[in-house]
């Protein structure tokens, strides 16, 4: 008895293999892409790296490892999607096995055979594809981390391996059950007249669609504009709020949309009598009124998906020229001062930097020292003036709250020809303000337009110019320069400094003694100054110490760009492939299950004359309008949705964005482009067949 359901179950998947080449393709391809992703953390760790990349290292195997489960839903959703389809194509096999007397237990058992076969296959090949690929994503995450690959070794994450056949083993046993539920509810009747059950198209009231189009069409384009062009601060619950409204109403356009397509087109008479288009969009519309959820959730899926790899790209990219051209120097430390229940212990800082044992002859090749100044009776608000008002109705997001930065002319030109910038020239009575924080810029330009006058220090200065230096003043990877005003050296003769910048380079180019000369500067200097305020702690115990010292170098903020983009680049690309290889098995599968379904309507079409030609354009026309409904609609989306990304990137800068599309077009012409057209050929091919035909 078990070898005669083994020889059917063999049996029919080798049939299986054949008509639904693209859901078993899925599966082999998710199973592979999940251990590919869950095995970086098990291989990064034989690498040989440094203790900081180690721990980012650690990071970002958190991150996927928490990331699966998200994915294991999504996977497992399309899985029992796919069952559903498999068995309704069928319907007529189970219908034979249960005229010939088989118990609807033993379809169970067939099933259940089946199900174990098509795991244990696709999981063997998934592993082995897995296992293959993810030497190459060893060394790609080798080349992120610069990570010594001399002693390199093909590698097998057992973790990764164990995690996939777990939460793989958990979705074919869904799959089973849910297999088993839906043999129980089966009557010989209803399986006998499946093949027969013409697919009617329910024409919808054409003036509620219209209506709740328009309604539909208002609601989401409020939720864009409250969203992408932000008056205010959004709440986390009023982004919830337009997310939802998103959600809803990306439902009720396919479903007015499905409910209007075939009236439309049947209103223009050239173009429905034209050829075969009076069954082509039967067709369509058919299939979009039974998939208007399904249809939601591809597009949503698709928009999600687009914004992830766009923003990741985009992220990525932008740091890393940012880490280019932001970081001109090896070091900066800043010195500011430490005080005793609030009171300034040091008259300057050069007592500090001494105290301490900063000595900048010594340690670098080459530095810059320069100072910021403050005046207490000059801030934002000073600076916006009669606008200050006006501006911050306009812009309740920004802080105005703040005093302003001020530098001398003289150390500004000594750190622009250190870095390599541009210097600038002022008369005695000028200033200019250099700013590189895009919303910041903004609203200074605005004011410098009018070239106001400002009293710093109480002396008066007019502005050089009508807009802001577009400029830096200290390393990072992000453009946060909200302001600097460049005035002429005698404005702060009398003043003291409120902190004291040093920016220095070491001449070292190779990267591994750049970064452990690095290590040793920073560590020395943050333990020198930490034993100066333990020692003034001790000889003042009742007295509050607190000190305001910053250090950093280039290597700390490579090992964090690299980390940052690594988490958000690995995260946008795992959840994105997983995502479009849903919409497109999704969209696949239901295409496919209609051909079979439509096989007699094509021989139909055969019999009264129509071409071969008509009929695979008929089909290409079918499958086209399928796979871009969800994608036009997420592409809309997304154009929204970059807009708000963008307002959070916007301190790293947005240049890299038209490389990042272009880079996401890719992958969706790929993915998406490469199901379509395999289910364009598959759905050919199956139409082509004649009813009934078997092995």
């Amino acid at each position: 008895m078990l070898a005669m359901l083994f020889k059917i179950s063999a049996r029919n998947i080798r049939r299986s293999m054949r008509d639904y080449a693209i859901y078993f393709f899925t599966l082999i391809i998710g199973v592979s892409i999940f251990y590919v992703f869950n095995a970086i953390g098990g291989q990064a760790a034989m690498m040989q790296v440094d203790e900081s990349t180690h721990e980012i290292v650690a990071l970002l195997a958190d991150v996927i490892t928490a990331t699966s489960i998200f994915v294991a839903l999504v996977l497992a959703f399309l899985i029992i999607y796919a069952s559903r389809f498999l068995m309704k194509r069928r319907n007529n096999e189970f219908a034979i096995y249960m005229m010939l007397g088989m118990s609807k237990r033993k379809i169970s058992a067939i099933l259940l055979v089946e199900t174990i076969m098509i795991g244990i296959g696709s999981l063997f090949v998934g592993l082995l594809i897995g296992v293959g690929f993810s030497q190459l994503m060893s060394a790609i995450v080798a080349n992120l981390f610069e990570a010594d690959m001399t002693n390199y070794q093909f590698t097998i994450s057992y973790d990764a391996i164990g995690m996939t056949v777990f939460f793989f083993a958990v979705m074919y046993i869904a799959v089973m059950i849910f297999n088993s539920g839906a043999v129980t509810k089966m009557k010989l009747i209803d399986l006998m007249q499946s093949g027969k059950k013409s697919e009617t198209v329910r024409l919808r009231n054409p003036v509620l669609c219209v209506i709740i189009f328009i309604l539909s069409a208002v609601a989401l384009g409020y939720a864009y504009y409250k969203v992408a062009f932000p008056y205010e601060m959004i709440e986390p619950t009023d982004l919830w709020i337009y997310i939802a409204i998103g959600c809803v109403t990306t439902f009720f356009i396919f479903w007015s949309v499905s409910g209007l397509l075939l009236r439309i087109v049947m209103s223009i008479k050239k173009i429905y009598n034209k050829g075969l288009n009076t069954f082509t969009f039967r067709q369509i519309s058919s299939r979009v009124n039974t998939m208007v959820f399904s249809m939601t959730i591809i597009c949503l899926m698709l928009f999600l998906t687009i914004c992830a790899l766009t923003s990741a790209f985009s992220l990525r990219n932008s740091m890393n020229k940012n880490a280019e051209t932001l970081c001109p120097a090896d070091v900066e430390v800043e010195f500011e001062q430490v005080y005793l229940d609030g009171e300034p212990i040091y008259e300057n800082k050069r007592k500090m930097m001494d105290d301490i044992g900063f000595k900048p002859d010594e340690v670098f090749t080459e530095y810059v020292q320069y100072s910021f100044y403050r005046d207490d009776n000059f801030g934002f608000p000073e600076f916006l003036g009669d606008k200050y008002e006006k501006i911050r109705a306009e812009k309740p997001r920004v802080i105005f709250n703040f005093m302003e930065k001020i530098v001398p002319l003289s150390e500004y030109n000594e750190l622009m020809r250190f870095f390599g910038g541009e210097e600038i020239s002022l008369g005695s009575d000028e200033y200019a303000l250099v700013c590189d924080f895009s919303q910041m810029l903004e609203i200074r330009d605005e004011v410098l337009a009018d070239k106001p006058d400002v009293t710093i220090f109480g002396k008066t200065l007019h502005s050089k110019y009508d807009k802001c230096v577009y400029g830096f003043m200290s390393i990072g990877i992000e453009h946060s320069n909200t302001g600097i005003y460049v005035v002429p050296d005698e404005t702060v003769d009398s003043v003291d400094p409120m902190r004291t910048i040093v920016v220095g380079k070491h001449g070292i180019t190779d990267k591994k003694e750049r970064r452990e000369k690095d290590r040793e500067i920073v560590i020395s200097y943050k333990n020198a100054f930490s034993d100066l305020a333990n020692r003034l702690r001790a000889e003042n115990p009742d007295k509050n110490v607190t000190e305001y010292f910053y250090i950093t170098s280039k290597s700390e903020i490579l090992t964090a760009t690299v980390g940052i983009g690594a988490v958000i680049t690995f995260l946008g690309l795992y959840i994105g492939m997983v995502f479009l290889i849903a919409c497109g098995a999704l969209l696949a599968l239901k295409e496919l299950s209609g051909s079979v379904d439509s096989i007699t309507r094509y021989e139909m079409l055969r019999k009264i004359g129509a071409e071969e030609r008509d009929i695979t354009f008929s089909l290409f026309k079918q499958t086209g309008v399928f796979f871009l409904m969800p994608l036009l609609l997420a592409i809309v989306h997304s154009i929204f949705g970059m807009k708000f990304a963008n307002l959070v990137l916007e301190a790293f800068g947005t240049d890299e964005l038209a490389r990042s599309i272009a880079l996401t077009s890719g992958i969706l012409l790929l993915i998406y482009g490469g199901y379509f057209l395999i289910t364009f050929l598959s759905s050919k091919r199956i139409v082509r067949e004649m009813p009934g035909k078997t092995e």
